[in-house]
């Protein structure tokens, strides 16, 4: 089975309307790319990412696809709509187009509402979603849950993953009620990425700690589990992509996961790679 990242990133800080990472993030403020992934994926036989957005604007997306093109290792998109603004569907129609554009993600986690999702404003976008086959990313954390199985039950034909297994209080070792709303999730056919994890984790702890989450998302999404590096973003906990692609593997193992499934089938199926 291929290995297939399935939520990577790549940003140029020159590009018009970025916005983060900032000056703070220090140990990701600089360019990514190409380039920067293979070198960090040295000595692992990468077969292919998906590229997923990091800032909320269409030239970022544009930027993305533009680059995507030239870059065969990126085999899907994830990009970026305003999905409120009137003429979303036809930005929507029109990003279809590009071969490698799977999906969008609208930036959840920093929206204060958490029912933001549910509003009727959204549906032309999401019909629009809907009838180019494209995927949502879920960006959202254990505050969203409640509200996605809302959404996911009023749009059952919409294939929905939930990024960063919504991102669970790891560093105080949380569980619930996380625990119940992501199985409520795993229920309802959603997928989900094991990604994202290291950086909710307080400084020193270490990724085995993360074994009560891990062993939890793959028993209640077995093969609609994919993993991600959320690569460059993990450099924020000290680790970077080898490292803990090597340590997801290990936890993954020992909770009996079909490793290539989480690496690689769960991706290629859900994306359509």
């Amino acid at each position: 089975m291929p290995l297939i990242d399935a939520h990577q990133h790549f940003w140029s800080l020159a590009t018009p309307g970025h916005i983060w990472p900032t000056a703070a993030e220090g140990a990701i403020h600089c360019d990514f790319g190409p380039d920067a992934l293979r070198n960090a994926s040295a000595g692992v036989a990468l077969d292919g990412t998906v590229l997923v957005q990091s800032q909320p604007t269409d030239r970022d997306t544009d930027w993305m696809l533009t680059l995507a093109a030239r870059t065969p290792l990126v085999r899907a998109v994830v990009g970026w709509v305003d999905l409120l603004q009137p003429d979303a569907p036809v930005r929507i129609a029109a990003l279809a187009r590009h071969p490698k554009l799977r999906g969008l993600r609208p930036m959840l986690q920093a929206i204060p509402d958490p029912d933001w999702l549910l509003q009727d404003a959204l549906t032309p976008a999401l019909e629009a979603m809907q009838a180019e086959g494209l995927r949502l990313d879920a960006l959202v954390q254990p505050r969203h849950l409640p509200m996605l199985a809302r959404f996911a039950a009023r749009w059952p034909d919409l294939p929905i993953v939930i990024d960063h297994a919504a991102k669970p209080d790891a560093a105080r070792m949380a569980l619930d009620p996380w625990r119940d709303d992501i199985a409520a999730l795993g229920g309802l056919g959603l997928s989900c990425k094991l990604s994202g994890l290291r950086t909710e984790q307080a400084a020193g702890q270490p990724a085995e700690a993360l074994m009560p989450y891990v062993a939890h998302l793959v028993e209640t999404f077995g093969a609609r589990l994919m993993w991600g590096s959320d690569w460059p973003v993990v450099r924020l906990s000290g680790d970077d992509w080898r490292r803990w692609h090597d340590d997801a593997r290990h936890l993954a193992a020992r909770a009996c996961a079909d490793l290539d499934q989480l690496f690689g089938g769960a991706a290629i199926a859900f994306y359509g790679l």
